[in-house]
């Protein structure tokens, strides 16, 4: 069984990657499908309402026209100009008058009323209406503002006592033949006349909220479906963007606002908007029955791949098993226990393949045989032929001697200088030495060099630290001394001059030689100085000549190393020379100490 499990492995794995590609495809699957059969219905119900919309507007706009006409035709009637003169009507004629606006050509008239410039009141004969009660009402400030044009009004019935809030109609009534004060005449409408423009109908009530609203965000009429509550409510955040709308005719057409979609026509006429808002529930409703066909495809689907999936990993897995168990029990001794495979697959190449590794192993072993025996050979005989330093340091003590006998001072000098540089510089293996040792390294250097270059220079060492006590990495002051001596001075004879300063500032080692040679270049200066900011890895490639900038690179790779970025070298041109200068944080060092120990 667990042989099995094992084997099974690349399987299992199989039919995991393909479960997880095969889900991935059906949610991507039915994330496009939504999106598509969504945004297909919701522009279709909005395209509906939008109709819809548009067609109340227009309604509304005929309607207004018409009361428009109608007004102007009660103005235009022989009795209303009469009443406009200074002799007036007499009784009879008022009489008329009252009745004459009960039979004008508008639907849906509540109730009206007629004042004459005089102050005369024309209105059923049941109102009992005043001219107080008209000032009162204050429905003449809705008339100001216009010479004689019909408006439309969302008001509390404070005119006829009803206190409850109505449509009127209302307009300026002024003499055509003398100039007089105008009369007024108000229409109360009763709740037919907007259901004129809804339609009133309970299936757009069952899927959308409609109405309609004055300019002062007042909602006149109202049908609303049973998802905001009350069925003669609306939103309020609804009734806000609708009075936020500027313009004429359909100025929103299908726009998206929390919880559905809403669409405004805008009649400036009249004053009033018209709106049609779809809830989300009527524009996701028709996605059910996608969703429903949608599951039971993928689980056909599904079921089908689970078992082809199957099938096909069984079958490209057993090949594989084979190899595999082939491999397991390959113990490393016989060679000759090889696999045959007939999958016309790539398979069969890899068992070819794996029967030639066995072979090839086979012989490479041998091969590893005869070269470890000749490795043998060859570390003996290099370990018999190296040179050891104390015989180097003997021959050098001899060649002093005989130098000595032969009384060449000069000689002796540089024999015994290369002798101490030699010595430090070996260090015994160790990369880290004294700043004592350090300088006796590099007085060595500048002795041969003063012997090899008479009168060329002297030096000076200022050494402000405890030299035997601290340390530093080897070998980073000569090669400084070294271009000091090779590019600093190569424009003198004589009168050079070394100083190597050593000193410890704010928790900082400073290391620096300073000569008063020739300045070094600007250009190099530069190079050099920007050289801190390079990572270890670019250095070498700061000068790819080889023949400037060897040893600067080769201390600025080595510091890096050692200490870290912390750890600096740059130069500065000075009048008379120039001055190199290398800063080692003291905590950098200290930690490279405390490995060095450990090493050691």
């Amino acid at each position: 069984m667990k042989q099995y499990k094992k084997g099974s492995g690349i399987q299992r794995r199989y039919l995991k990657y393909t479960a997880a590609l095969l889900g991935a495809a059906l949610l991507l699957s039915s994330v496009g499908v939504t999106f598509s059969v969504r945004s297909t219905l919701t522009r279709s119900i909005v395209d509906k309402y939008e109709f819809m919309t548009e067609r109340m507007g227009i309604t509304l706009e005929n309607l207004f026209r018409k009361s428009d006409e109608t007004t102007a035709e009660c103005i235009l009637y022989d009795d209303v100009q009469q009443s406009l003169r200074k002799s007036g009507l007499e009784e009879v004629n008022k009489n008329a008058l009252s009745k004459y606006f009960a039979y004008i050509n508008l639907d849906h008239v509540a109730d009206y009323c007629y004042v004459d410039n005089k102050g005369n009141v024309y209105s059923r004969s049941y109102s009992n209406v005043s001219y107080d009660d008209i000032k009162k009402s204050g429905f003449q400030k809705y008339l100001e503002g216009d010479y004689s044009r019909t408006k439309w009004f969302w008001a509390k019935d404070s005119l006829f006592g009803t206190d409850n809030y109505a449509l009127f109609i209302g307009r300026y009534v002024r003499s055509l033949d003398y100039a007089h004060e105008p009369g007024m005449m108000f229409f109360k409408m009763e709740d037919g006349f907007l259901n004129e423009i809804t339609g009133n109908s309970p299936e757009l009530e069952e899927e959308a909220s409609v109405g309609i609203i004055d300019e002062a965000g007042q909602l006149c009429l109202s049908a609303a479906p049973d998802d905001f509550g009350e069925k003669e409510s609306v939103p309020d955040h609804i009734i806000e963007r609708i009075a936020r709308v500027q313009g004429e005719g359909m100025v929103l057409e299908g726009e998206k606002i929390k919880g559905g979609v809403l669409s405004v026509y805008h009649d400036t006429d009249s004053g009033l908007s018209v709106f049609s808002f779809v809830p989300n529930r009527i524009l996701n409703q028709g996605l059910i029955p996608v969703f429903v066909v949608l599951g039971t495809i993928y689980l056909v689907v599904i079921a089908v791949a689970v078992i082809l999936s199957i099938y096909f990993s069984r079958r490209f897995t057993r090949p594989i098993q084979t190899i595999k168990e082939a491999m397991t029990e390959f113990g490393g001794q016989n060679f000759d226990k090889t696999i045959e495979l007939h999958t016309n697959t790539e398979l069969d190449e890899i068992g070819r393949s794996y029967n030639k590794m066995l072979g090839n192993i086979s012989r490479l072993l041998d091969e590893i045989k005869e070269q470890e025996r000749e490795l043998r050979t060859t570390e003996l005989n290099m370990l018999i032929s190296q040179i050891n330093p104390h015989f180097l340091y003997n021959t050098l003590d001899t060649i002093y001697m005989l130098a000595r006998i032969n009384k060449e001072e000069t000689t002796m000098r540089m024999i015994q200088a290369l002798s101490k540089y030699l010595r430090l510089s070996l260090s015994k293996g160790n990369d880290i030495v004294t700043v004592e040792d350090e300088l006796e390294n590099v007085k060595s250097y500048m002795e041969i060099q003063q012997i090899r270059n008479q009168d060329l220079f002297s030096y000076e060492i200022d050494c402000q630290v405890d030299a035997a006590n601290t340390h530093v990495l080897k070998l980073i002051l000569q090669p400084l001394v070294e271009n000091a001596v090779k590019y600093g001075f190569q424009d003198i004879f004589s009168g050079g001059r070394i100083v190597i300063r050593i000193r410890r500032e704010e928790g900082t080692l400073y290391l620096s030689v300073s000569n008063n040679g020739t300045p070094i270049e600007q250009s190099m200066m530069k190079k050099i100085n920007e050289m801190n900011l390079l990572p270890v890895t670019e250095l070498k490639n700061c000068f790819p000549d080889k023949k400037h900038g060897y040893g600067v690179v080769n201390i600025l790779t080595r510091l890096r190393l050692k200490y870290g970025c912390g750890a600096t070298f740059y130069c500065q041109a000075e009048q008379n020379g120039t001055t190199c200068t290398i800063k080692i944080p003291e905590e950098a060092r200290e930690k490279s100490d405390e490995k060095n120990g450990e090493r050691k």
